[in-house]
């Protein structure tokens, strides 16, 4: 009689656990790379006032807005939106191919009275621009459903992260709070390196004097700095359309 010796079958909960970290390992910096692409190429792109004109004459005007600044985004996946403002010193507009440009506005000479038509050259330019363009966020524009999808990419991503950071097993080479500031470094830096070491070179056993919560504050400053700087150099050595922002 041939007996028949069966391999233990693993729990379907351990199963469970290794797929999510397998499509986790694999989906997060795919999830990045697509983010990455799509926030690059609607990132504002610094203009002139010249190319407004160039691109109001060629009918490239999609959507403008006259606006005093950019609004300070909640986290580092916030879509770039101006600061409406009527008589605002900034140039908002964007074009066909999707990408967003801004330009300073030079103040008119003087103002005319509410009882006269402003003929000034601003106005005639705002006035052109209403004529062939539609408002700031119209749905139809591509600009705004790529900046629409570049920040569900990265809502996506966030949850992802942070849902398994506070639901699954407790990371080996740092606190929970330790990687919850680190995750939280400019575009998505804090989310790769906690992919990297907790899911792709995990420490075998749990680092004894892991990262505390303090510790990755003190990483978020710091690499939140250096990244500042990378990037500020980065715009002076390849411009701002390789670098925009």
């Amino acid at each position: 009689m041939v007996e028949v010796i069966r391999r233990p079958e693993r729990p379907s909960g351990v199963r469970w656990r290794a797929i999510v970290a397998v499509g986790l390992r694999w989906g997060l910096p795919l999830l990045w790379v697509l983010w990455a692409g799509l926030a690059w190429w609607v990132e504002p792109r610094e203009s002139t006032e010249a190319q407004l004109d160039r691109d109001l004459a060629a009918g490239r005007v999609v959507t403008y807005q006259r606006a005093d600044g950019w609004a300070d985004g909640a986290y580092w996946g916030s879509r770039p939106d101006p600061q409406p403002a009527a008589r605002g010193w900034l140039h908002v507009w964007t074009v066909p191919s999707g990408q967003i440009r801004y330009a300073p506005v030079e103040p008119p000479d003087a103002e005319s009275y509410p009882a006269e038509p402003d003929l000034s050259a601003h106005a005639v330019r705002d006035a052109r621009l209403a004529a062939v363009a539609g408002p700031w966020q119209s749905g139809g524009d591509s600009a705004h459903r790529i900046a629409a999808t570049a920040g569900l990419l990265s809502g996506a991503l966030t949850v992802l992260w942070l849902g398994r950071l506070v639901g699954g097993a407790p990371p080996r080479a740092g606190t929970r709070w330790f990687w919850f500031w680190v995750g939280l470094l400019p575009v998505g830096v804090g989310v790769l390196a906690w992919t990297y070491r907790e899911l792709w070179r995990p420490p075998s056993t749990a680092v004894g004097d892991r990262g505390s919560g303090w510790r990755g504050v003190g990483w978020l400053v710091l690499a939140g700095i250096g990244i500042s700087l990378l990037v500020s150099v980065a715009r002076i050595v390849f411009g701002t359309r390789a670098v925009p922002g």
